[in-house]
Formats: structure tokens, C-alpha cells, sequence
């Protein structure tokens, strides 16, 4: 208790040697915004960050909304609590991340991004960062998921009644919807408003289904007739799901089975004539197929909310005091 009672006062003697500093000029440029225990958050350290989060300047900030400011500033100021939280948490753990750690998990971000050291370097200079700086955050990342391991990871345990529970709860999200790969032959009218361009249109559409009907191959029909510039490729049009389909398109395929042509779908602006190429039912995906999604989903939740948990205990047993 007497140790922390003479690093308060410390602390307090570097809060009112800032501010006397500061008030020499009629702006305060620096001051202190939070004691977390024996650290010390200054107004600098706190616009920093805020450019790195939000990639605006704070005097920006302030110039476009001063309560977006003050709202951002606060958000941001209790991350860096947080942060000074874990820190001294990471200390009296005695975690430690060497140099060769740091170096295999930017390689890792290099390969997972298919980055040059080049091509780091320039976007690491684009975000403000040195190759130096860089590190250190990497170092911090690596000590925080490791002390997160240790706290939190470690004393969570997943269920086979969680995870049977959650499945039931989310099916719809493990359920293949039906899908259906069509084909199609459009022809266009060029002048839709004249009535008369109809007729021959109908009767090439007439023509069409004849020679179908005579085992002519669609997509030969569809390179020879379709004036569509999405059907130029053997007039496939991919996949689509079914509730999704124009509902004209779906009742004229409606009951067809693959291989299947519709009647000519008339259009003022074009008559289609469509193919089932293929077929997929939708159906639930099995719990076997989906456990490891489901477990890594209830992880994550878990993870948050006992971080959320452990963070606020911390806060319960630290001081802190903010001056925001």
C-alpha cells in the first residue's frame, strides 16, 4: 500500500507538471487523460490511436462533429485502458514472445496475403507504421493471445449438448438451399413499341422448339439465335436459387426435370426459352458435416464474452480514473 501511495503521488506529480507545461500556451496540445495503476495515458497517446482506428485525424474529427469526437475519443480511451490492463497482467504472468515468434507470424501474414517485403513495407508505411513499430505490435498481439490462452481460452470447455442445441436453434443456416442451372435461348425484338415484330419473332421461337423437339442440341440453337449478351456461352446461365428466380421463369420450369425445355416465355422486349441443365435439392446439412463450424462459432462466444467478463474484473481490482 505504501508503494502505490508514493506511485500515485508520482503520477499526480507528472499529471500537474503537464498540465503547468500546457497552459503556457492557450491550447493544450498534451495532458493527461487516464491513470490505469502506475500508467499514465496522455491526450497525444489518445489521438494516435484514434487515427489508427478510424484513419481520420482527431482535429478533423473535432472540425466535422465535435460529439462524434468526444464519443470516439471515449470509445477508444477505454480500448487503451484495456490495453495498459493486459499489459500489466502480461507482466505479472512473466509472458514473453522472442524475436524469432515475431519473425514467423509476419511471414505467416506475408504468405496468407501473398506479400513481398516490398510490398509489406509499402503498406506498412501507407498505415503509418515503421518496420520497427511494426514489430512491436506484433509482439503485443502474440503476448495478448497468449495471455488470453492462459486466462480465458484455457477454461472453456464445449459441449455435445451445446453444440446438438445450437444446431437446432440455427438450422435454416446449415440448409443447402434448391438450386437450378439453366440454359436459355432469348430472342429480342428490336423495336418492342411496333406490334408487328412480334409475329415473326413467335414463329422463329416456334422454330426453335420444332428442331428441339427433333433432338437438336440446345446450345448449338442458342450460339445460332440468342441475340442476349449473357448467353454467348452455350446460352449456360448458371446457377440460381430457386425462390430467387423471376416467378414467370419458375412456373415455366416448374415439374421440369433435368434436360427439361420450357414452352416460350412471350415478353414485350424478348421471348426466352429455357433448359433444366441441372438440379439441386436443398437439404439440411448433417450435424457430423457442420459440428467443427458450430464448435468454432460457440468458441468465439465464448472467448468474447468471458474476455468481456475477465476485463471487467480487472477493472473492479485495478485503478483507474479517467480525466477525459
Amino acid at each position: 500500500m505504501k508503494t502505490f501511495k508514493i506511485l500515485s503521488a508520482f503520477i499526480l506529480s507528472i499529471i500537474f507538471g503537464l498540465i503547468a507545461i500546457s497552459s503556457v500556451s492557450a491550447e493544450v496540445y498534451n495532458r493527461v487523460v487516464a491513470i490505469v495503476n502506475n500508467n499514465v495515458i496522455t491526450l497525444h497517446d489518445l489521438n494516435i490511436k484514434i487515427l489508427k482506428i478510424t484513419g481520420v485525424p482527431p482535429d478533423d474529427l473535432k472540425k466535422q462533429d465535435m460529439k462524434k469526437y468526444i464519443e470516439a475519443s471515449r470509445q477508444v480511451l477505454n480500448i487503451m485502458i484495456d490495453e495498459k490492463l493486459a499489459g500489466d497482467k502480461i507482466k505479472e504472468l512473466g509472458i514473453k514472445v522472442l524475436p524469432n515468434e515475431v519473425d514467423s507470424a509476419i511471414e505467416r501474414i506475408k504468405k496468407n496475403n501473398n506479400l513481398t517485403d516490398e510490398e509489406l513495407n509499402i503498406n506498412l508505411k501507407k498505415q503509418g507504421f515503421t518496420h520497427e513499430s511494426y514489430r512491436d505490435k506484433i509482439k503485443g498481439d502474440l503476448e495478448r493471445n497468449q495471455l488470453i490462452s492462459f486466462e480465458v481460452k484455457s477454461k472453456i470447455i464445449i459441449e455435445e449438448k451445446e453444440i446438438k442445441e445450437y444446431y437446432e436453434v440455427h438450422k435454416d443456416d446449415f440448409t443447402r438451399k434448391e438450386k437450378v442451372r439453366l440454359a436459355a435461348i432469348i430472342l429480342t425484338r428490336k423495336n418492342p413499341s411496333k406490334q408487328a415484330d412480334a409475329i415473326p419473332l413467335r414463329q422463329e421461337a416456334e422454330e426453335i422448339i420444332t428442331r428441339l423437339q427433333k433432338g437438336e442440341d440446345f446450345s448449338k440453337l442458342a450460339n445460332e439465335f440468342s441475340q442476349n449478351p449473357g448467353t454467348e456461352n452455350n446460352g449456360d446461365l448458371g446457377f440460381f436459387i430457386s425462390t430467387q428466380l423471376d416467378p414467370e421463369i419458375l412456373n415455366a420450369i416448374k415439374g421440369l426435370s433435368e434436360g427439361g425445355i420450357s414452352e416460350p416465355i412471350i415478353r414485350p422486349s424478348a421471348i426466352r426459352i429455357i433448359k433444366v441443365l441441372e438440379k439441386q435439392e436443398g437439404k439440411v446439412k448433417p450435424l457430423t458435416e457442420v459440428r467443427d463450424a458450430i464448435n468454432e462459432t460457440l468458441f468465439r462466444e465464448k472467448i468474447n464474452n468471458q474476455y468481456d467478463s475477465w476485463i471487467k474484473n480487472l477493472r473492479e481490482t485495478a485503478y483507474t480514473k479517467i480525466l477525459l
